[in-house]
């Protein structure tokens, strides 16, 4: 159990779901998304968006930054669900197919390793209804001591 700054107790679930909430209330671009959370755990996040006209480039497909962007925000629950501010410090991102305007997507972020200091994430962004995978997202944060519970 911890304790927040209204000295509430949470257990690890409500922390985390906390967290969450938080984040998603507080980022513009997960909110420019429209990103939609689907479960949130411990190092742990699946996250929803659909692709809509004002996210695809020149080829009329969803642009990559867009893609990068919400794998990124996957990595960015994963990675501070454990409640220290975690800042990511390298990504990298692979495309190895499209995502065409109303389809949906779903990001998966796994956490691969923790440390006091680090953390290391995967996240799989795919089509939502054929499981087509669109983008493999790997990620490193540094974590601060800082608690992100006393941001909010």
């Amino acid at each position: 159990m911890i304790k927040n700054k209204e000295n509430i107790k949470m257990d690890s679930k409500e922390k985390v779901k906390k967290i969450a909430e938080f984040m998603k209330r507080n980022d513009k671009v997960a909110i420019w998304l429209n990103v939609n959370l689907i479960n949130i755990a411990p190092g742990y996040a699946l996250i929803e968006m659909k692709v809509r006209e004002d996210m695809l480039n020149a080829a009329n497909v969803c642009q990559g930054g867009v893609i990068f962007s919400f794998a990124d925000f996957a990595f960015a629950l994963a990675s501070n669900s454990h409640g220290k501010i975690a800042l990511a410090i390298s990504s990298n991102i692979y495309y190895p197919s499209s995502a065409k305007l109303g389809e949906y997507l779903l990001a998966e972020a796994k956490e691969i390793a923790l440390t006091r200091r680090t953390g290391v994430y995967e996240v799989k962004v795919f089509e939502k209804e054929t499981k087509r995978l669109v983008a493999l997202f790997t990620g490193q944060v540094y974590r601060k001591e800082e608690e992100l519970l006393t941001k909010i």
